[in-house]
């Protein structure tokens, strides 16, 4: 063999293990985590928690920019536009991902083919919430509340098309009965109603719901996902009140622009994994009533594909539409 031909063989096999540049010099600046709420809720929560641990891995500040409007839309489109370099990223719940999507066309974003999925990195999970005024200690009793009022129950929403709209929908549809959805403009207004008697009862985050259950102004009647809440522990899940399939869960997941370098997801995602595996990450997360999670590329966009299919039934046989 030629001397030259070793060379070569030599100088193949060095590039085959190096790195991809990418990867090398990525993070070279600060990263952008878009978050398409107005700061103080669930998903800025979430967002501003891993920021702070992500900056402290990739050795670049990660600063969260609030962009809110038009039911997320204006934050989500931001980002799919972005340029797909790893520097903008998007952190938003299940309504941008699955929900919005299954009620909206002309998006200017597609929950699929406008990113790259990272990881879905938090569950939150909803409680039912009970006025007083509905006289219900249990799912039982307000369903049975529900079949004998003719009009059905009234129950609160954060406007139309919002995750307490869907929870209610499925609830009417897997015990048989009618409820008759009213809008708020957000979770503290549709409290307020509730423990008003304005409505018999709403769907909210445990977080937002446990202060007012323990202040006896509400009642707690079920949670929704597979296990029961730190925060409300005497509290059942749907599934232990026979309501599995009524069961609505929200989640937040991280992406970056659609055609983000492989190298840059790998790094971003081996990164992610030691955020969500850290016991103050978790602490925190359970003290505001949500679950760490890490579920990868494949099994978010499998979520989103399967949550579309399921809120698009749901919104058309009960003429759920968006605001």
């Amino acid at each position: 063999m030629k001397p030259v031909s070793l060379l070569a063989m030599a100088a193949a096999a060095l590039v085959a293990v190096l790195p991809p540049a990418a990867a090398q010099s990525y993070p070279s600046k600060a990263v952008t985590l878009v978050v398409p709420f107005p700061p103080g809720g669930g998903t800025d929560i979430v967002a501003r928690l891993v920021a702070v641990k992500l900056a402290a891995r990739l050795g670049q500040a990660v600063v969260v920019e609030n962009k809110p409007g038009a039911a997320t839309a204006i934050g989500a489109g931001a980002v799919a536009k972005a340029a797909p370099d790893g520097y903008t990223l998007l952190l938003s719940g299940s309504s941008t991902y699955s929900i919005v999507p299954a009620l909206r066309a002309g998006l200017p974003y597609d929950p699929l083919a406008s990113f790259s999925h990272i990881a879905v990195v938090a569950k939150a999970p909803l409680v039912l919430l009970a006025s007083p005024a509905a006289q219900a200690a249990s799912t039982d009793e307000l369903l049975k509340r529900a079949k004998a009022t003719p009009d059905g129950l009234m129950f609160a929403t954060f406007g139309n098309g919002s995750g307490p709209h869907f929870a209610g929908a499925m609830l009417a549809d897997a015990a048989h009965v009618k409820f008759t959805a009213i809008p708020y403009k957000g979770s503290a207004p549709a409290l307020t109603g509730l423990i008003g008697g304005e409505v018999a009862f709403t769907f909210d985050t445990v977080a937002a719901g446990a202060p007012h259950v323990r202040a006896g102004k509400l009642k707690a009647l079920a949670v929704t996902g597979d296990k029961r809440s730190e925060l409300l522990p005497e509290v059942p899940t749907y599934a232990e009140a026979g309501l599995a399939k009524a069961s609505l869960v929200s989640w937040y997941g991280l992406v970056a622009p659609a055609k983000t370098p492989e190298a840059v997801l790998s790094r971003l995602t081996q990164e992610l994994t030691a955020v969500m595996a850290d016991t103050e990450v978790r602490k925190t997360l359970a003290a505001n009533g949500l679950d760490a999670a890490m579920l990868g590329r494949e099994a978010f966009q499998q979520l989103i594909r399967k949550e579309m299919a399921e809120f698009k039934d749901i919104a058309q046989r009960a003429s759920i539409t968006l605001d």
